[in-house]
């Protein structure tokens, strides 16, 4: 095996890396008071609607930060009825295990991968926008691994589609302390979801990096629908009435804490149709008003979103442009945003 395996770089723990870059006393304020808010959303003692919302890949740190400054101006005047998490996704799963696969991977999407300084970069990113907009931030744990290094920084992590299934990923999400967020495979089978759910509610006992460790569960463990590919290859959506309420059915089959829904209004909800996720948002929160088991267990929003609509080629450089999935631009977000203030209560 050694021969088909180069050893490159040995990477930093994310313990030196932590003193290396240290968090001010402000920044971990700010982090317990909105990881307090985020839990009794969760719990049911905050009703506001949860938008997690943001770039489908943080590809340059300018743009992502003119981003979050402008998202920011807008959580300040829906604030009552609204909180937000934004996504600064920065590690992208590849479904054919090529192309480009997030700022941990390549810092700059134009040169060549360079893990070491892809680690420093994320977390300077995540740092940043903490310290210049007051958000804590959404990832997706990719890594189990890696979370660590982000740990004190994160308000919310989502376990993908293509994740879901792992042991790995569930028994690092038992132990995180934040909401975790768990996908609906890319098949669609429901019960792998709920599967991951229970085993991230529920204590572990595992190897994580290096050590043998104990975890005490996670009662936010919960569930995100974001749509399935059937055997045919077509996208199909399980956003709607009767999804949720076939969902709520599972939750009651499980003795689990804290029943949670996020719905993902992009993906294959929305066949990677950018703009459909204007009309999906509108349709879960229309679902909310007629049903009040879906209110309750109805948390929040994910919606990819960045300064300019669409998405372009990695090696395109048009500022504000995703290079990954196509996003929803800054002027239809900002009116959205407004939007589902509105019809939230």
């Amino acid at each position: 095996m050694e021969k088909h395996m180069q050893y490159i770089q040995e990477l930093p723990t994310p313990e030196e890396l932590k003193k290396q870059f240290p968090l001010s006393d402000e920044i971990h304020r700010i982090k317990e008071e909105r990881d307090r808010q985020v839990e009794d959303i969760f719990t049911g003692k905050d009703h506001r609607l949860l938008l997690i919302i943001g770039p489908c890949s943080a590809d340059r740190e300018d743009a992502v930060l003119d981003y979050m400054t402008r998202l920011a101006a807008v959580q300040e005047k829906v604030k009552d009825k609204i909180f937000m998490i934004p996504r600064v996704y920065t590690n992208k799963p590849r479904t054919k295990g090529i192309g480009y696969k997030g700022m941990l991977h390549q810092p700059d999407p134009h040169k060549k991968e360079d893990m070491l300084a892809g680690i420093i970069a994320i977390r300077e990113l995540h740092t940043r926008v903490v310290k210049e907009t007051g958000f804590t931030t959404a990832e997706e744990m990719l890594y189990p691994e890696n979370h660590r290094y982000l740990s004190d920084l994160l308000s919310y992590v989502a376990v993908g589609a293509r994740s879901v299934e792992d042991q790995q990923h569930r028994m690092t999400a038992s132990g995180i302390g934040i909401p975790a967020g768990m996908k609906n495979p890319t098949g669609g089978d429901i019960s792998v979801m709920m599967n991951a759910i229970t085993a991230a509610q529920s204590p572990q006992s595992f190897v994580y990096r290096g050590w043998a460790v104990r975890t005490t569960g996670n009662p936010m463990a919960h569930a995100i629908l974001r749509g399935y590919v059937d055997r045919f290859g077509r996208n199909l959506p399980n956003y709607h009435y009767e999804d949720i309420m076939n969902l709520i059915e599972e939750y009651h089959k499980r003795d689990l804490q804290n029943p949670a829904l996020i719905v993902d209004c992009n993906h294959s909800n929305s066949n990677k149709n950018y703009m459909e996720q204007i009309r999906i948002a509108k349709d879960v929160l229309h679902s909310c008003k007629v049903s009040e088991d879906i209110h309750h267990i109805v948390k929040g929003l994910m919606i990819e979103s960045y300064l300019v609509d669409g998405c372009q080629k990695p090696e395109d450089s048009e500022y504000g442009k995703s290079i990954t999935d196509p996003c929803l631009g800054w002027e239809k977000s900002e009116k959205l945003i407004y939007e589902l203030a509105e019809l939230a209560d």
